[in-house]
């Protein structure tokens, strides 16, 4: 039988530069797929590279910043093209298809570029774990019917987007998969946390990536802790190291989301092959 063609996977890098820890996390999930996916990271905002169409999977990180940022850098015309032609590609009858996982920064990107609702800034800077709710289209999704509802994931954003454009939405086959967690005391509306946009597209306003290795870490840096205390108490802090440790909550999210991602878009990927 001929040798499985290798499946080609770009990790977009959209930190600028910025120390952090998805990275580390995303690296260490593709790699545990070893010989069967060779992948290659692409400094976008920091050096302007981009992927071409030649790749067969797509994940795009987090990041620092504004989601306005790259308007009037040259990086930003060309990420957006490369979604258009990612989009172009599925939408043209292709039987091997384009898969892609965008994380935070990257999800409120996407979310401005397809017109999905009102990308927009925080009142206050949301950082840490918590619980999140699926919608009845989340409940049914491949890619989360198997954690609870709620489920808690690393949150970690200044931006965030909310009311939805349901209209666009339903025209480009799109559906919201979580909501941000219920604050019945805050008049507020509550952010998208996850859709599902088209079939081979997911992206996710939390982290998957994260691990409690990571976020212990950041928890030790002096600022965060104070930033932290200084805005919920010592007691949120106490909260957030449990659940980063007990394995029905974070530790669960980082095992099943963008694995399971990555399962099933490889053997999505080899039956087109086939």
């Amino acid at each position: 039988m001929p040798a499985q063609r290798k499946i080609k996977l770009a990790i977009l890098d959209m930190y600028e530069g910025a120390p952090n820890e998805g990275m580390r996390c995303i690296k260490a999930i593709v790699d545990q797929y070893g010989p069967d996916v060779d992948w290659e990271v692409f400094d976008v905002r920091n050096k302007g590279e981009v992927p071409g169409k030649q790749f067969d999977v797509f994940i795009s990180s987090g990041g620092p910043g504004s989601p306005f940022d790259g308007e009037g850098k040259s990086w930003e015309p060309k990420f957006f093209k490369l979604m258009d032609d990612l989009w172009a590609h599925n939408a043209n009858g292709h039987q091997r298809k384009k898969y892609m996982f965008a994380i935070c920064h990257s999800f409120q990107l996407l979310s401005r570029h397809f017109q999905l609702g009102e990308v927009c800034k925080r009142k206050s800077t949301a950082f840490g774990v918590f619980p999140i709710h699926k919608t009845e289209s989340g409940k049914r999704d491949r890619m989360f019917r198997n954690l609870p509802d709620p489920y808690y994931v690393v949150d970690s954003r200044d931006w965030q987007l909310i009311e939805p454009n349901l209209d666009k939405m339903t025209a480009l086959g799109a559906n919201i998969l979580a909501m941000e967690k219920k604050r019945e005391h805050v008049p507020l509306p509550r952010a998208v946390m996850a859709v599902g946009l088209g079939d081979y597209i997911y992206m996710t306003q939390f982290h998957p990536e994260a691990d409690a290795e990571g976020m212990l870490r950041l928890f030790a840096k002096p600022e965060r802790r104070e930033t932290i205390r200084a805005n919920h108490g010592e007691w949120k802090i106490e909260e957030m190291i449990r659940n980063l440790t007990d394995s029905d909550k974070l530790p669960l999210t980082h095992n099943e989301v963008l694995p399971y991602f990555m399962r099933s878009t490889l053997q999505a990927l080899r039956t087109q092959d086939a």
